[in-house]
């Protein structure tokens, strides 16, 4: 029975820097839960590192496993994501994904303005202490996935 049945619902969830710690199909069997939470029109605002962002040191640190030490924060990362395989993900849980921050194949960095009063994330462009003058340190894969309304 889902979730939604026992009167529990969510028109938001937030979610920065969790799905990486879940391989694919965990990332999968997790976003059909949040669907199951949500209203309809409701998203899930989720943020990932991401793999095509073009810098050896930020690779290095959310790389699988991590850069070394167990109790490092990456050292759970089961798959370090590409915007082609969150939206694969979260559109296999039946969610309609909107790109807000990513970096292309070609590492291209994308933006899209997304209000950060509907969900704040920190590891983003404008908000993140390392992206200074116009020169990025740290990026995020930001989407929002969309619960359709019936």
């Amino acid at each position: 029975m889902p979730i939604s049945s026992f009167g529990i619902s969510s028109s938001t969830i937030l979610a920065e820097h969790v799905w990486e710690h879940l391989d694919y199909e965990e990332g999968i069997q997790a976003a059909e839960i949040c669907f199951d939470f949500l209203k309809p029109g409701g998203y899930i605002r989720c943020a990932v590192p991401d793999a095509f962002f073009p810098d050896e040191v930020y690779q290095s640190i959310v790389k699988i496993g991590g850069p070394g030490p167990l109790d490092h924060p990456a050292a759970s990362h089961k798959i370090v994501h590409s915007y082609t395989s969150i939206i694969s993900m979260f559109e296999s849980a039946g969610f309609k994904v909107k790109l807000l921050e990513y970096c292309d194949d070609e590492g291209q960095f994308h933006y899209e303005y997304w209000d950060e009063t509907q969900g704040f994330i920190y590891r983003s462009k404008r908000f993140d202490h390392r992206n200074q003058d116009g020169k990025l340190g740290c990026v995020s894969i930001i989407v929002d996935a969309i619960k359709p309304n019936p």
